[in-house]
């Protein structure tokens, strides 16, 4: 599972069971592709793209043990934060104690950070079992028409 896979749990279930069985259509998408831009071109001194078992966190700085998360907007709120609560949960699986998340929002100077709580692990875990469900489901969920479809790369797929 990676934070994608969680992410896409929050966005939209039918885009998660998609993306889950290879469909993919990021590479269609101008959000995505500014996203990815506004990722490589902020902190341009710090390593990008830090790979970790299927996770890849966007930054992590080892002395303050804080994963750092770019997003292009904070429309998203919580799908950015269950996927930074995401990592720190790897990490700590994998023996990093006392990690904590930054959300940066650097078009809006807005940054959020993320902490991870017990109550944050059961919920995680649950989340993580209702992944699996929509991911081994034997078709895609419905649609979910919201205001949001017209502007996901996957919206070809699931209107036209």
């Amino acid at each position: 599972m990676t934070g994608t896979h969680i992410n896409y749990y929050f966005h939209c279930h039918r885009h998660l069971w998609l993306f889950a069985h290879s469909i993919n259509m990021e590479q269609n998408s101008d959000t995505v592709a500014m996203g990815k831009f506004i990722s490589e071109s902020t902190y341009k001194r710090e390593e990008h793209e830090i790979q970790i078992d299927d996770i890849v966190l966007d930054f992590y700085d080892e002395k303050t043990k804080i994963i750092h998360e770019v997003k292009k907007s904070d429309k998203m709120g919580e799908l950015h934060l269950w996927q930074v609560k995401y990592y720190i949960s790897v990490l700590e699986e994998k023996g990093v104690s006392g990690v904590t998340g930054e959300i940066d929002y650097p078009k809006l100077r807005e940054k959020v950070k993320v902490t991870f709580t017990d109550a944050d692990k059961i919920r995680l875990d649950e989340i993580k079992t209702d992944v699996e469900r929509i991911i081994n489901l034997p078709n895609p969920p419905e649609t979910i028409n919201i205001p949001l479809c017209k502007k996901c790369s996957y919206y070809d797929l699931c209107y036209v």
